[in-house]
């Protein structure tokens, strides 16, 4: 008898990143059986919180945290083995099995030291000369991508063979370095010693290394459930965000497909995780930004009461509120098929919400987010103020038990972004989840 295929969810950022997927993707492995990372690098960070102890990732797909589920680093993620390995030895550490159930894709990219080099160079050069610096965190995702799409890369399975791993670096390094010591006035990056390092860390990860098209789609064949876990946001998304100040990459959920190679038509479900407010970290446009760093603001009780510094960066996250316009964009680019409202929790005790809309442009009605900055930052946010709640949200798992201000808040997202609202999160524990439609379609 032939098994019936697996249902298959995606999960996506809806704004810029930091919207709290990885507490989501962790919670929703309870009914999956493999969980895949498809784009970004160790730029995304995903903070996961269970009995109280927090656990950051950056590389390894959320799932890890759950016993028995397989973890997948696909060929859209570029791949910094080092960080990889660091991240691997501090789960193990802590008493998870990691190796076992990790496998990579040979096909994804390598950052390597110069990757690194050009990207913290380029945002100085940008700075000395009066440019505008995009926000880059400095960890080589640009670059790696921008030798990715040039084909030049040096790719996972070319650690397998030294003798060509090298003539490919050296070739690399003669056109980076020329970039880094002529034009940048930074240092050269040694030949020998990258080639060294590679080859340290060659051993420890290609026993990892897999044919994870293939796994995926015997794995989804014989019944299992997949979860397609995105990084950062879809406005931060290369072709759909808020160009120039975007990722190197496809956040959106289109590119679960061509990111981990399985066909679009395995994406069942696509769940957009939204936070209840905003927030944005490095530069760019942000049309419904507050002022975050003034004491007894909301936009300074969003900032202190969310927590919201990076994962990753430790930078401070710029706040604002909700914009449905947005979201709205948003779903259309992503097909979303449901939200999951994160953070609603962090707007308790403040007297009332506001929420974007729309936007007036050159005295037009906006009712999309436009694509590209400059077309942004000319945007004038138009909101509508709604009632807040005293009575607290945090913990709640039960929708009814919500302050009836905060359930109206729900739905009067529900009602301007068109997309129904499946999940609502009251705080960073996994426990404090409630569902009102299982993206798995299990009771």
């Amino acid at each position: 008898m032939k098994s019936t295929p697996g249902r298959n969810v995606v999960v996506v950022g809806t704004q810029w990143g930091d919207e709290g997927k990885g507490k989501l993707v962790d919670w929703l492995t309870e009914s999956a059986q493999g969980v895949v990372r498809f784009q970004g690098g160790h730029n995304a960070g995903h903070t996961l919180v269970i009995n109280g102890v927090k656990t950051a990732l950056h590389l390894i797909p959320s799932g890890v945290m759950r016993e028995g589920v397989k973890c997948f680093i696909g060929n859209g993620v570029v791949l910094s083995v080092p960080k990889l390995l660091e991240e691997i030895e501090g789960l193990e550490r802590a008493g998870v099995k990691v190796r076992e159930r990790l496998r990579i894709s040979e096909a994804c990219p390598l950052i390597l030291p110069y990757h690194s080099a050009l990207d913290i160079a380029r945002e100085a050069y940008k700075e000395k000369t009066g440019g505008k610096k995009i926000g880059t965190t400095g960890r080589g995702i640009g670059p790696a991508y921008e030798d990715k799409v040039a084909r030049r890369a040096l790719r996972v399975q070319d650690l397998k063979d030294p003798v060509r791993f090298k003539q490919k670096l050296q070739d690399n390094l003669q056109l980076h370095n020329h970039i880094l010591k002529t034009v940048l006035g930074a240092p050269e990056v040694d030949l020998e010693s990258t080639f060294e390092e590679a080859m340290a860390y060659a051993k420890e990860v290609l026993p990892m290394v897999a044919d994870v098209s293939k796994e995926l789609n015997a794995l989804n064949k014989s019944g299992a459930n997949l979860l397609f876990e995105g990084a950062q946001g879809t406005f931060l998304d290369v072709d759909h965000g808020t160009y120039p100040f975007v990722t190197s990459s496809n956040c959106v959920a289109g590119n679960a497909a061509a990111g981990s190679g399985v066909g679009p038509g395995l994406l069942h479900y696509i769940l957009g995780i939204t936070k209840a407010y905003c927030t944005r970290v490095g530069s760019g446009p942000f049309p419904t930004e507050l002022d975050w760093e003034t004491p007894g603001t909301p936009g300074y009780h969003m900032a202190t009461v969310g927590a919201e510094k990076g994962v990753t960066t430790g930078r401070s996250r710029r706040c604002g509120w909700f914009d449905a316009a947005l979201l709205k964009r948003s779903a259309q680019v992503n097909g979303l098929s449901g939200l999951c409202i994160t953070k609603l929790d962090v707007l308790d005790g403040l007297p009332e919400i506001k929420m974007c809309t729309h936007y007036v442009m050159d005295g037009q009605t906006v009712d999309l987010l436009p694509m590209g900055a400059d077309e942004i930052a000319r945007c004038e946010a138009v909101y509508e103020t709604l009632p807040g709640w005293s009575t607290p949200s945090a913990g709640v798992t039960k929708y009814e038990e919500l302050p009836i201000q905060a359930q109206n808040y729900l739905k009067r997202i529900e009602q301007i972004c068109e997309v129904p609202i499946h999940i609502v999160s009251t705080s960073p524990d996994r426990a404090h989840t409630m569902v009102l439609t299982q993206p798995f379609g299990v009771s």
